[in-house]
C-alpha cells in the first residue's frame, strides 16, 4: 500500500484552487500547496479545503514544485496545476495502483480546455506526461524555465501510464494565453540567452511558420475548427517572441 502527496503550486488561483482540490478527495492522502504570496483568496480557500499551504517567493516553475516536492510527507508524488482537474476515470486509475504499484511512476494524458473548449489536437492533445512518482527514485528538476521529473542517476525506470485525463483548463481568454506567452518567453529567452543560445535570422522567420504548418496541418489541429486555428496562430507567435528575445538577450 502506498501513500500520495499532491503538490500544487499557486499563485493568484482563487477561481481554480477549489475545483483542484476536490477532484483529488479519496484519490490521494495529503495536499500540499506552495503559494507564491497570492493578492487573492487562494491561500483561505486552499486551507478551507484541507491542503497543507506553504508560501515562497517564485523563482521560477521548475524550483517551486521541486521545493513543493521536498515538503511532502509521502514517498509518492503526485504533480498537479492549480488549473487542472484529475477526470473521475483518472481518479479510479490513480486508486487502482495504490494497493500495489507496478511501476516506479506514471504518465497521465493532459486534455486542455481553451477558452470553453476542448482541444484534442494541435500538439496539445494527449501529451502524455510523468505526473506521478516516486520521489525515492525521482524528482523534479530544480530548474528555474525548464520543469520536469528527472529519474535518479543509476535508476532502472519502469514507467506506464495510465487510463483517463488530467482536465486543463488552460485559458480562460485569448488575451490570458498572450499574457502568460509574454511571461513564459520572457523567462525562457533570458534562461536560453545565459547559456549561450545563438538563434540565427533564418531561424527566427521560419520557425514560427513551420510552428504553425506542423500543428495545425500535420498534428491535425485543424479539426478543432476555429478554435484550433487560434491555438495554432498563439503557437507560432509564442515561438516568434521567444526567439525574438533571445536573440536581444543575447544582442546578435
Amino acid at each position: 500500500m502506498i501513500f500520495i502527496s499532491a503538490c500544487i503550486i499557486t499563485f493568484n488561483e482563487e477561481r481554480n484552487i477549489a475545483r483542484c482540490i476536490q477532484a483529488l478527495n479519496g484519490v490521494v492522502d495529503e495536499v500540499i500547496v506552495v503559494d507564491s504570496f497570492s493578492s487573492d483568496n487562494t491561500v483561505e480557500i486552499a486551507k478551507n479545503h484541507g491542503a497543507r499551504v506553504l508560501q515562497r517567493v517564485f523563482d521560477g516553475y521548475g524550483t517551486q514544485k521541486y521545493f513543493a516536492q521536498q515538503q511532502a510527507q509521502y514517498s509518492w508524488i503526485l504533480s498537479v496545476d492549480a488549473d487542472e482537474v484529475v477526470s473521475p476515470m483518472l481518479a479510479e486509475s490513480i486508486k487502482s495502483i495504490k494497493e500495489k504499484p507496478d511501476c516506479d511512476g506514471y504518465e497521465v494524458a493532459i486534455l486542455p480546455n481553451y477558452c470553453g473548449h476542448w482541444i484534442r489536437h494541435c500538439g496539445w492533445y494527449p501529451q502524455p506526461k510523468l505526473r506521478l512518482w516516486n520521489k525515492e527514485k525521482a524528482s523534479m528538476q530544480d530548474s528555474k524555465v525548464h520543469e520536469g521529473i528527472a529519474f535518479h542517476e543509476g535508476t532502472s525506470a519502469k514507467i506506464k501510464r495510465l487510463k483517463g485525463d488530467l482536465l486543463h483548463y488552460s485559458y480562460h481568454s485569448i488575451s490570458e494565453h498572450l499574457r502568460k506567452i509574454e511571461t513564459y518567453s520572457e523567462m525562457a529567452a533570458q534562461a536560453d540567452a545565459a547559456r549561450g543560445k545563438k538563434i540565427s535570422l533564418l531561424k527566427l522567420v521560419l520557425a514560427p511558420q513551420w510552428q504553425f504548418f506542423n500543428d495545425f496541418i500535420l498534428k491535425r489541429g485543424f479539426l478543432d475548427g476555429y478554435w484550433g486555428y487560434i491555438v495554432c496562430k498563439n503557437s507560432a507567435f509564442a515561438s516568434f517572441v521567444k526567439y525574438a528575445k533571445t536573440r536581444q538577450y543575447a544582442k546578435i
